[in-house]
């Protein structure tokens, strides 16, 4: 097998022909029509949005300074100091609520100031402290393993490109490159982090202490135990509503950046130098309700259009089985147990004997040489996911506090850190046989995401040290929240830049840093732009539109 094999999920190239695209479209097209008309559109809600809320802030500040001067003048310093201070710590919601209560702004304005840049950018730039039961270290992995998938993809935005690409061949010899070759298990740190929020905010939400009309704790009187049959119904509604919510807060931002990976790719294969093997302009086109419904994973990848988002789609189906095993445990609790170590054991047997079945044998120089069969379908993936169901369950059930001796927290890191890199670096001295690949591709998973286990459970429990200071860096949290956005973006950045040039590239590693870095800041920028337009107005709108939903469901 041609080790180049590796390169063309995302950046495969062969000579170009000069034919033409014959899929190409006129400026008039659909795909060109529908993201300019959505771009035009949200842009304008945006702007209104945000003239709404300055206009609020504006008439808020001046209401304030009214009333501080009718106060004596002891007293105007003492208030302005205040106002400055409450201007600097109030909340959004704040800034847009007026004193008076026949001035608050109605539903239909709050769906505006959903938009507004002002409330949106402050939200995702805040850096404030977290509550006390926040998993706040789950920012720092989050952003280390999003940094660590853009680093892979630039080098195969290079080896694509480059016109000394015997340079591969040179690099995967070196040590440090078992950290690309092996790049697969950063993706398992997502879904591990994804399996820990849904699980730790689900029975966080479940033992929320209810509240009366003004906030206070109300006295909790004790229900009788409904039927089974009302029970079905009730976790059926919410099963809707919870992947109701995901889905339409997701989605948006999804196709957007689909659309633009379909223009893209369209003005690659006619005015770029270079041919990708991406077929993104057909594939996108002709099957883009995969990606919609979040399935495009269990189709080949020849069909699938952005093929980076096979992660989206494993991810919520795992959400979907992660939300009835969840919904199972709150009146089956052994039986939503048992259920998931079956789904663990047997996700685990399954990959085995798919590698045992096709010989594999894990190589640094092929790591999607089976993709199809052992690389992105959702039962293959599902290990780290469960564990994080886990580990979200165990952190809620210690509520972030775990009394252990020095002995036992140094065995857990020193096991784990071990685990990371073992995994990961591993393979450098050893070469594998058929049945340890089998053994190592069935495991290796699953045991990633037990490390991280380890980790959250020592930063959450106050025995992550100088680790928890590290991933949980108020600086990282603005971050981790732009990460979703730059994942779905960030491989149409680095195909417009590279098939932009006129001619290959010659590389080595310095510029294979500068281009990382570049690519890294280019999607958090982008990720932002793409978060205040898409995913934060979602949010907000969900907010408003949901918040009565979902408190009619907590009081049944």
């Amino acid at each position: 097998m041609n080790r180049n094999c590796a390169l063309q999920p995302l950046f495969g190239v062969h000579a170009k022909t000069p034919a033409p695209d014959p899929g190409r479209k006129s400026p008039l097209s659909l795909s060109v029509i529908w993201p300019g008309s959505v771009s035009v559109l949200v842009a304008i809600l945006m702007a209104i949005g945000t003239m709404y809320e300055a206009i609020l802030e504006r008439r808020n500040r001046k209401t304030r300074l009214e009333r501080s001067n009718n106060n004596d003048s002891s007293k105007v310093a003492i208030d302005k100091l205040t106002f400055e201070k409450e201007q600097l710590s109030q909340s959004d919601t704040d800034l847009v609520t007026s004193t008076d209560s026949s001035k608050n702004p109605g539903k239909f304005c709050n769906l505006i100031l959903s938009f507004s840049v002002l409330s949106n950018g402050r939200k995702i730039l805040d850096c404030n402290g977290a509550p006390k039961d926040a998993l706040t270290c789950v920012h720092g992995i989050r952003f280390m393993s999003l940094a660590w998938v853009v680093m892979v993809h630039t080098f195969l935005q290079v080896f694509a490109i480059a016109e000394n690409k015997t340079m591969r061949s040179v690099a995967e010899k070196r040590f440090m490159f078992q950290t690309v070759g092996n790049a697969t298990f950063s993706v398992d740190s997502f879904f591990f982090i994804s399996g820990l929020l849904v699980a730790y905010l689900y029975f966080k939400g479940a033992t929320k202490p209810e509240t009366d009309d003004v906030g206070k704790p109300a006295l909790r009187t004790p229900r009788p135990p409904r039927p089974l049959l009302v029970d079905l119904k009730l976790l059926a509604t919410k099963f809707c509503t919870f992947l109701g919510y995901r889905f339409i807060r997701l989605t948006p931002a999804y196709l957007f950046v689909l659309g633009c990976a379909e223009l893209t790719m369209k003005w690659i294969k006619n005015e770029s130098v270079f041919e990708p093997v991406s077929n993104d302009n057909i594939n996108c086109h002709k099957y883009w309700w995969r990606n919609a419904l979040y399935l495009n994973s269990l189709y080949p990848r020849k069909e699938m259009c952005m093929l980076w988002s096979w992660y989206l789609s494993n991810d919520t189906q795992f959400y979907v089985l992660g939300t009835i095993l969840l919904l199972i445990s709150s009146r089956f609790f052994r039986v939503a147990t048992a259920g998931l170590i079956l789904l663990l054991i047997s996700s685990s047997v399954t990959t085995a004997l798919i590698s045992l079945s096709h010989d594999h044998i894990v190589s640094v120089s092929t790591p999607f040489i089976l993709f199809d069969e052992l690389y992105d379908k959702p039962w293959l993936r599902l290990g780290p996911y469960l564990v994080g169901l886990v580990t979200g369950w165990f952190v809620h059930r210690i509520k972030c506090s775990l009394r252990i001796s020095k002995a036992v927290i140094f065995i857990g890191w020193f096991m784990s850190l071990s685990t990371l890199f073992s995994l990961v670096y591993g393979l450098y001295w050893f070469e594998l046989s058929i049945t340890s690949s089998a053994v190592y591709v069935s495991i290796g998973h699953t045991a990633w995401g037990a490390a991280l286990a380890w980790i959250v459970i020592a930063c959450t429990s106050g025995n992550g040290g100088c680790i928890n200071s590290l991933l949980s860096c108020k600086l990282l949290r603005p971050l981790s929240r732009l990460t979703y956005c730059a994942y779905l973006a960030h491989p149409v950045i680095m195909v417009l830049t590279s098939f932009h040039m006129q001619g290959p590239l010659h590389t080595d590693n310095i510029i294979i840093v500068i281009l990382w870095f570049g690519n890294l800041v280019a999607s958090f920028l982008v990720s932002f732009l793409i978060s205040l337009a898409f995913e934060a107005p979602i949010v907000g709108l969900l907010k408003i539109c949901l918040t009565p939903v979902m408190k009619k469901q907590s009081a049944r």
